[in-house]
């Protein structure tokens, strides 16, 4: 009687289905093992095993809290600003960041330009990082013109910082009017909305 190796005998069909079922039940060896071990004590698994160590805990003294803007208050704070913009029939994009110049909302008017979103954004954050209006800040640059090179600045009037407890926790910018004293001025009518 002639032999017929096994791999020959077994249809493809039968060959891909056993070759299945072998390594489903390898990997349910393999996982039900790995299983055991994470939920098994250190001590019961061995001494090869070292126990995980404690998550590190900062005292108080290594920490420290700040206050951020709600985004009800933040809407209320641009809502402000556009609806002052809207009295003198002006079109303007308003921003609020928080105090790490992070982007809390952006709200574009009625007819606002497509420039007038970047620059609101980056007064916001001129005057929050410097706790300043932006029009004080503009001054600045006749005895330090490089201040204008920092990214993500703009030295031009429209945006107000706003603070709790004199620290700079948000600021609001304003983008679109024809001068920056009009920009600053609806910033300013968001800032004073804030309770």
């Amino acid at each position: 009687m002639k032999k017929t190796p096994i791999k020959k005998a077994l249809s493809r069909r039968a060959r891909i289905a056993t070759g299945g079922a072998v390594l489903a039940a390898v990997a349910a060896g393999t996982f039900g093992t790995v299983a055991a071990n994470a939920s098994a004590p250190a001590a019961a698994q061995g001494s090869a095993v070292a126990a995980a160590p404690a998550a590190a805990e900062a005292g108080k003294r290594d920490t420290t809290t700040s206050t951020h803007l709600t985004i009800d208050a933040a809407t209320e704070a641009a809502q402000a600003a556009l609806k002052a913009a809207k009295k003198e029939g002006q079109r303007i994009t308003v921003a609020v960041v928080d105090r790490n110049g992070n982007t809390i909302l952006t709200m574009r008017g009625d007819g606002a330009g497509p420039q007038s979103y970047e620059s609101a954004v980056k007064k916001a954050f001129t005057a929050v990082a410097w706790n300043a209006p932006t029009t004080e800040l503009a001054g600045r640059l006749e005895n330090a013109p490089n201040l204008k090179d920092i990214p993500g600045t703009l030295f031009l009037g429209g945006g107000v910082p706003v603070t709790s407890g004199k620290a700079p926790i948000a600021g609001i910018g304003v983008a679109g009017a024809p001068s920056g004293t009009l920009d600053e001025k609806f910033a300013q009518a968001g800032a004073e909305a804030i309770d």
